[in-house]
């Protein structure tokens, strides 16, 4: 077993000069996650499988020149809105809020250059009550559209024994929408072993998600429920045991690319659980968000090269994504995305990790 640590090394360089760390919280057992603040991004995730060999087993770059060539969302902090708004506008008390239109005629994690796209300072690295990292970021008033001067910070910390949380807060000086979260992309056979995860078993805590249009936009209407279609992961299902089936909602989104509306309350609760058969690794995903993305890797067409200079490909990860319902800001039905000043925002992600 090894001891609980933080290591810290330059990882690149941007294009004006500015060194980007590469931050290391070591955890037991060989379990580790490796953080840049370009991004607030969670570079690399190592768990040992059923025989104790480590893996990383989440998407991404080896160098920062990786991250900066193309816009792939691996690992990175979305915001200022994760998911799409339609029309890439909102009405907020009385006025419209026009973004920047980056996924044809909505906006998509926050615009052109969302918080994926943004050094962030590197406040404090702590190891009590776990190796922590605790980054921060303003964004300004009018930063890809969107009101308020806000002020941002995410908390990266390893916990006993196998266990990675995520928690975002923020606060604004003047009504604004907000919604932050992670966009890993994980492979739990590991990042490189060239399986894909249409065998990985899912179980989600959801009896209902969010039809979409052809743009992604929720229906109008209310959630459907999950029962009797492709989308019932109540129990642990294969990924790819329905993914081909003839479904609206499925050809779509190339596959699974939706929303699961989660339990109302403020506590963490257990949304997701996945399950890899031949490492044997098992990832519980715990949040106090009221939705879930749910995404199959759909879009990776080969056209980026990650880390051991492997092309990255359909169903060669996938994503859960924790965070309010897309495009809130125009639904006055779905759970509330707005953040008020004298308000603290605060919402958390926990993946814990275990073998079976």
């Amino acid at each position: 077993m090894t001891s609980a640590s933080i290591g810290r090394a330059p990882f690149g360089k941007l294009h004006d000069g500015a060194v980007v760390e590469r931050v290391i919280l070591r955890g037991e057992y060989g379990f580790e996650a490796a953080i840049l603040p370009f991004g607030a991004t969670l570079q690399a995730l190592l768990a040992p499988d059923r025989e104790g060999h480590c893996d990383d087993i989440v998407l991404g770059h080896d160098e920062l020149d990786g991250y900066l060539a193309q816009r792939k969302f691996f690992g990175a902090t979305i915001g200022r809105y994760a998911n799409r708004i339609a029309g890439a506008r909102f009405v907020l008390d009385g006025e419209t809020v026009q973004l920047d239109a980056n996924n044809g005629p909505n906006a998509l994690h926050g615009g052109l250059q969302g918080f994926d796209r943004k050094l962030w300072r590197i406040v404090e690295l702590s190891d009590d009550p776990g190796p922590t990292l605790v980054l921060e970021r303003e964004s300004l008033h009018g930063e890809e559209g969107y009101p308020g001067n806000l002020a941002a910070r995410v908390t990266y910390r390893v916990r006993s024994p196998m266990e990675l949380s995520v928690t975002y807060e923020a606060t604004t000086d003047r009504p604004t929408c907000l919604n932050l979260t992670n966009h890993s992309f994980f492979n739990l056979e590991s990042a490189r072993s060239g399986m894909q995860i249409l065998d990985h078993r899912l179980t989600i805590v959801s009896d209902h998600f969010l039809a979409v249009d052809a743009t992604a936009i929720p229906l109008p209407g209310p959630p459907r429920p999950v029962d009797g279609t492709p989308f019932d992961f109540r129990k642990p299902t294969a990924i790819g045991a329905r993914i081909r089936m003839h479904d609206e909602q499925l050809q779509l989104g190339r596959g699974y690319d939706h929303n699961f509306c989660l339990a109302k309350g403020t506590d963490l609760r257990l949304a997701a659980c996945l399950e890899a058969p031949h490492s044997g690794r098992v990832m519980e995903l715990l949040t106090d968000q009221p939705g879930l993305q749910f995404y199959s890797g759909n879009f990776l067409d080969g056209s980026t090269a990650g880390k051991g200079d492997r092309l990255y490909r359909q169903s060669d990860a996938l994503c859960l994504e924790p965070h309010a319902w897309p495009d809130t800001p125009n639904r006055p039905d779905f759970p509330s995305a707005r953040l008020d000043p004298g308000q603290l925002y605060r919402r958390s992600i926990v993946y814990r990790f275990s073998t079976a």
